[in-house]
């Protein structure tokens, strides 16, 4: 479980499970009732991709932040050397 919980948070988990129970009980349904289920379940879905892709934006805004401040510590360091005349090119 502990394994799991590494890569999905709790509202993931809770999102996969209402899913997995919805898909599970609409067969042993009939008429209106089946079909709500059914398209509860697809809008689950639908909801946790969104929440996915924001997540996945979030993650990469983050990484670029991190790639901008590294590289202008390199360009410090650079124009640092290159002022005291130790150009290593």
């Amino acid at each position: 479980m502990l394994e799991i919980r590494k890569h999905y948070d709790l509202g993931s988990l809770i999102i996969i499970a209402i899913t997995f129970i919805l898909f599970m009980s609409a067969p042993f349904t009939k008429g209106f009732i089946h079909d709500i289920l059914l398209e509860a379940a697809v809008f689950l879905v639908s909801i946790k991709l969104v929440i996915m892709a924001y997540k996945n934006v979030d993650a990469t805004h983050s990484l670029h932040q991190k790639l901008d401040e590294m590289y202008k510590k390199i360009e410090a360091i650079e124009s640092h050397q290159s002022r005291d005349g130790h150009d290593n090119t």
